[in-house]
């Protein structure tokens, strides 16, 4: 698997006529390898491919990547100027999230051409493999779990509970449900907060009478899920009950638009389009959503600015939301993975409008 994505990527550096490519970022240095350690860097050659880390990690490697040229040291670029130098290197491709300071050291050492590239490890962590999707789906499975026992808890407590504690129970359900940890700060947004796309969660109590915006995402074996529903304690106003079955309608009828091809602005102007002619446009102030995988946030993009297509093993989420001052917020989010012919709803449990 590892070794299939590394040839990936050495084919496109032929294409791009680098002939070594740098990688820097963590979560691609782990998707290229398989080195779960937290320091290093990736030298990929048209040939050959090597991991440069300290003596921390050298029996780690050798049990998670054996197939990883090592280089142990603690001055990693010097590492890499040093095996040009040794292999007639001359072209080197490098994130363009490497940092001024370290680009200025390549710049004076480097014996040859550098160039920043942008998202072409991301473009192929964007299209999952069968292996990856299956993870998904286990953590989209758990993620259905853990939305069942928070409407449970708050069903069946009569005792008010913070933003703050239910954020916390959430988490440690989702621990005990296998989840290595969250992808980002639980989001529970009751009442005016609701009304705050990404509110983090406070001392506030949820009161009688109110809405509450669950936003979640954890890790399970690496790969996140992320998921937004809303829901409500007590009655509702008969606007805030229109704005649930509005974002809902808008929601579902984007995600009846997914097949392989289509634009993520296309699917944004679907959804948006819905949102607008009900005469809440305004309100609905973020994009439509995003790819999932091992990070929270990946390629490909849904918004009115991207025109990437959707390919077959994509997993994006759709993810529209209104936030009315006064009347209250919701988001209703779901996991997608674009098929061969179409879609499937990996996040496909409870979303009706509930009054506890």
């Amino acid at each position: 698997m590892f070794q299939e994505r590394t040839n990936l990527l050495q084919k496109k550096l032929k294409e791009m006529h680098f002939d070594c490519f740098l990688v820097t970022e963590p979560t691609n240095r782990f998707y290229l390898s398989g080195f779960s350690g937290d320091d290093g860097v990736l030298l990929i050659t048209a040939k050959n491919q090597y991991l440069i880390t300290d003596w921390r990690f050298e029996r780690q490697i050798q049990q998670e990547c054996p197939n990883w040229k090592l280089c142990l040291t603690r001055n990693y670029l010097q590492e890499v100027c040093q095996l040009a130098q040794k292999l007639n290197l001359t072209a080197l491709a490098f994130e363009d999230s490497l940092s001024y300071a370290n680009y200025g050291f390549l710049d004076e050492n480097f014996p040859g051409d550098l160039a920043a590239v942008t998202q072409i490890i991301e473009q192929l962590r964007s299209v999952k493999e069968p292996a990856e999707i299956q993870v998904l789906k286990r953590s989209c499975q758990i993620a259905g779990k853990g939305y069942l026992a928070v409407l449970d808890l708050m069903k069946n407590n009569s005792a008010a509970l913070t933003e703050l504690a239910l954020s916390h129970y959430l988490d440690g359900f989702m621990l005990k449900q296998g989840a290595s940890g969250k992808s980002f700060t639980t989001i529970v947004a009751s009442g005016e907060h609701s009304t705050w796309p990404h509110a983090t969660a406070t001392n506030q109590l949820i009161g009688q009478n109110t809405m509450v915006t669950l936003d979640f995402g954890y890790f399970y074996h690496g790969y996140t899920s992320d998921v937004t529903r809303t829901f409500a304690i007590g009655p509702q106003t008969t606007e805030f009950r229109e704005l649930y079955q509005l974002v809902l309608k808008a929601q579902q009828a984007t995600i009846q638009a997914i097949v392989p091809g289509v634009m993520g602005s296309k699917l944004d102007k679907i959804g948006r389009g819905i949102i607008t002619q009900a005469g809440y446009g305004k309100y609905f102030n973020h994009g439509m959503g995003h790819g999932i995988g091992l990070a929270i946030h990946e390629l490909p993009n849904v918004g009115q600015r991207f025109t990437d297509q959707l390919f077959p093993g994509q997993i994006i989420t759709i993810e529209p939301g209104v936030y009315v001052p006064g009347i209250g917020g919701v988001r209703i989010e779901d996991d997608i993975l674009v098929t061969e012919t179409g879609y499937e709803v990996l996040t496909d449990f409870d979303r009706q409008y509930h009054e506890l």
